[in-house]
């Protein structure tokens, strides 16, 4: 049986949009974008230590990958992360994309829920969401995540898409661990209690 964790970077305030660049997710009218940025060489080094060294295949949902697709494969081979996503088995939730260009991505349609507790049965590494905002809402509904590894930046932002929403089912974690960076980011990794 095969784990889901949740990797994802938040705000203080539970933010999780557009971390990396102002462009990255516009939606909605934000303007907050790349709020993460100065904080990732430290940041990133702990994310590769702590949640990138197993291998493990990556979820997504469908904006979140082509966000990722139009980028990694693009990524010089040498660079670790680009090496590891780029290899990874990429499954993408997705009712409209016909064709996945970037390499090791299988779609996965339909019933999402269904879907990702057969994904679940199968044998194989730990599967990993990134980002992917609405997949996490729809998975938390379904109480299909395992962990969650969390990023929590020293940003207030008032608004954005958050990775916890008002209709956030109620639940209880146990923290397995946790770090924090010189530069005020913490890490932690909480599990279903």
């Amino acid at each position: 049986m095969r784990e889901l964790s949740v990797l994802t970077f938040v705000t203080l305030d539970g933010v999780m949009q557009g971390p990396s660049s102002p462009d990255e997710d516009p939606s909605n009218g934000f303007t907050r974008g790349g709020w993460a940025a100065d904080y990732w060489p430290e940041v990133m080094e702990q994310v590769m230590r702590e949640a990138m060294a197993e291998p493990y295949s990556i979820l997504f949902g469908r904006r979140t990958y082509e966000i990722f697709a139009a980028h990694w494969p693009n990524v010089d081979g040498s660079n670790p992360v680009a090496n590891i996503l780029n290899h990874a088995t990429k499954y993408v939730a997705t009712n409209s994309l016909a064709q996945l260009q970037w390499e090791n991505s299988i779609a996965i349609r339909g019933d999402i829920q269904s879907e990702v507790m057969r994904l679940k049965t199968e044998s194989g590494p730990l599967i990993q969401i990134h980002g992917s905002r609405e997949l996490i809402q729809t998975l938390l509904a379904a109480d299909l995540i395992d962990e969650f590894r969390l990023w929590t930046f020293p940003v207030v932002l008032g608004c954005g898409k958050r990775l916890f929403g008002l209709d956030a089912p109620p639940r209880s974690l146990k923290l397995k661990k946790n770090e924090v960076c010189s530069n005020g980011t913490i890490m932690s990794i909480y599990r279903r209690s």
